[in-house]
């Protein structure tokens, strides 16, 4: 499993994410509001749909926010990403969740925010 890369400094004062990257965090605030989970992810693919998933946590089955979105999206038809957005109270992006986004794009933003929405930093490579 890849290393978590760190979470880069927080978005500069002023700068503000793109209104279709900033609906991703709103997905991804509302798929991990609605059950309580741990993380929420949303990415949107090369065609501009957006999935949106949450942490799961069973006995047989662990899967991160991240992963699930991705292999959603990978399910319907995606061959690419486009940005993807994880809400988390942790202060670095989950490796195997990064991982999953580096299959469908090597240059995709992955923006992290904290529970209220707050921007934390972006991962670009």
């Amino acid at each position: 499993m890849p290393e978590s890369p760190a979470v880069p400094a927080a978005v500069p004062a002023g700068s503000e994410l793109s209104a279709e990257d900033g609906k991703l965090v709103i997905l991804a605030r509302g798929a991990r509001g609605r059950v309580g989970a741990v993380e929420g992810a949303a990415v949107r693919d090369q065609d501009g749909r957006t999935y949106a998933a949450a942490s799961v946590s069973l006995p047989s089955l662990t899967i991160t926010a991240l992963q699930l979105a991705v292999a959603s999206a990978a399910a319907a038809g995606a061959t690419r990403l486009e940005a993807a957005a994880v809400v988390t109270e942790a202060s670095t992006l989950d490796g195997a969740g990064y991982a999953a986004v580096r299959d469908l794009a090597a240059d995709a933003p992955v923006h992290v925010a904290a529970p209220d929405g707050t921007v934390l930093g972006t991962v670009t490579e």
